[in-house]
């Protein structure tokens, strides 16, 4: 009876210390498995919101999650011409995985896009960028369409000095 008593109550230890670790795990991750949390922290510390989430430099990050990577209609005008930071959500959303990483390695876009460090990313590090992406879903419309350099641009833009000779 004692042994009976020692397994019942050993089974229920287990069983509630395994509940306890279930339910501290699940309110540690909000939104999934680990591969997305890295794009998530990737998405924030490699700079992508900075031009790809409207506002969010200016409010110093403080712009809800729903609206990252939704694009922005502030144009960057310079030499090349104005370029506007894409909507990576629909963009993305458009690709497989693959399609991504080898866009990834081959981009050579106009400013401000450092496509350079984009291209010298791990190809876990896009994975998980594209992960992240993919979970968050289309959003949003595109961006506005490249502006020639003898074209004035329409709306916004910041202007980007001439380059000394």
């Amino acid at each position: 009876m004692a042994l009976l008593r020692k397994t019942i109550a050993g089974a229920l230890l287990l069983t509630v210390a395994a509940s306890a670790q279930m339910a501290w795990a699940a309110g540690k991750s909000k939104s999934g498995p680990p591969v997305i949390e890295r794009g998530r922290y990737l998405v924030r510390i490699t700079g992508c919101n900075d031009c790809h989430t409207s506002g969010y430099a200016m409010a110093a990050g403080k712009v809800a999650e729903e609206h990252w990577l939704t694009g922005d209609r502030l144009g960057w005008k310079g030499p090349w011409g104005t370029t506007y930071p894409a909507n990576l959500r629909t963009f993305m959303a458009q690709m497989t995985e693959k399609e991504w990483i080898d866009f990834a390695r081959t981009a050579q876009s106009r400013p401000p896009m450092p496509w350079y460090d984009l291209r010298a990313m791990s190809t876990e590090d896009l994975r998980a960028i594209y992960r992240y992406v993919k979970a968050s879903g289309p959003m949003g419309e595109a961006a506005p369409a490249y502006v020639p350099p003898e074209q004035e641009p329409q709306g916004p833009f910041i202007l980007f000095p001439q380059p000394q000779k």
